[in-house]
């Protein structure tokens, strides 16, 4: 397993994967909810990681709207339901949690879409930040509100 970490000018980003495809992308912020250790047996291989950076980068400077990067996504079937869900919302357009609910065949479910969003090993990626509650309000970003509003106003949607 490989890593890199590097400065966006938002955050500090860690990225993991290996030849199946990046599995982990980390937001260093502040007070985020998730904690982000290297493990000794990870290898620091930045060049694998060139062209994850570079559309990350363009992504944040608002010169990409979506990724082509090979993903190997680890979860359970529903957070994987959730996360291709959350795949399909485009670029400057925002969903609800129970919009994402309905998409994956279950519009109760609106909770348990909100803790595959919290899991989703992703983020920018796989675009957690587009989802929003009923009315339209900011509510929960493992990486903080601050930031969840910082990528919707890079989308244009603030």
């Amino acid at each position: 397993m490989y890593y890199t970490q590097f400065d966006t000018g938002v955050c500090p980003i860690i990225l993991m994967g290996d030849d199946k495809g990046i599995c982990r992308l980390h937001m260093v912020v502040e007070g985020d909810r998730r904690s982000m250790d290297l493990i000794a047996d990870l290898e620091c291989k930045d060049d694998f990681f060139n062209k994850a950076k570079e559309q990350i980068l363009d992504f944040l400077e608002g010169k990409r709207r979506d990724f082509d990067l090979k993903l190997n996504l680890v979860g359970t079937d529903f957070q994987k339901k959730v996360w291709k869900a959350l795949l399909e919302i485009p670029y400057g357009e925002t969903r609800t949690y129970k919009d994402i609910a309905t998409v994956i065949g279950n519009s109760n479910a609106s909770r348990a879409v909100g803790m595959a969003n919290n899991k989703n090993p992703l983020p920018l990626i796989i675009p957690c930040h587009r989802v929003v509650g009923s009315k339209g309000q900011l509510t929960g970003y493992a990486f903080g509100l601050e930031i969840k509003d910082r990528l919707l106003a890079i989308e244009n949607l603030l």
